[in-house]
């Protein structure tokens, strides 16, 4: 097995990867991604941003393996309190992404943020063809 490192060129996290993958199993499996622009701060113009911000960066890392949303096998999110409104709004969203007759194993816990203006953090696990 051989881990390589994904980091999209946006990425604000020196030290961190953003995933790594298996090229030879064919699994990714990202970090903790979060609602922030491109200057690495939170986007907080509104809920829906924030969370359109968190999707398009699990995007921009997908993409750097050549894979898309399409191979998300699952998805773990991290909420920093449980709010109907909030969830709906995630939930839209994240619809715009994912194939509604195939969405991936899906799992919501509470739990704190390193940062108070970040609403969620989601990480996901993609098989690469």
């Amino acid at each position: 097995m051989t881990l390589s490192a994904l980091n999209p060129p946006e990425a604000k996290w020196p030290g961190v990867s953003m995933a790594v993958i298996d090229r030879e199993r064919g699994v990714l499996v990202s970090t903790g991604h979060v609602g922030t622009g491109p200057d690495g701060n939170p986007v907080t113009s509104s809920v829906e941003d924030q969370v359109v911000a968190l999707f398009e960066n699990l995007k921009r890392t997908l993409a750097e393996a050549g894979l898309t949303f399409a191979h998300v096998a699952r998805m773990t999110s991290y909420i920093k309190s449980y709010d109907p409104e909030f969830m709906a709004t995630f939930r839209a969203v994240r619809l715009r992404y994912f194939n509604a007759d195939c969405p991936p194993a899906s799992v919501m816990v509470q739990a704190g943020l390193y940062d108070d203006r970040l609403l969620v953090e989601s990480e996901v696990i993609a098989i690469a063809p």
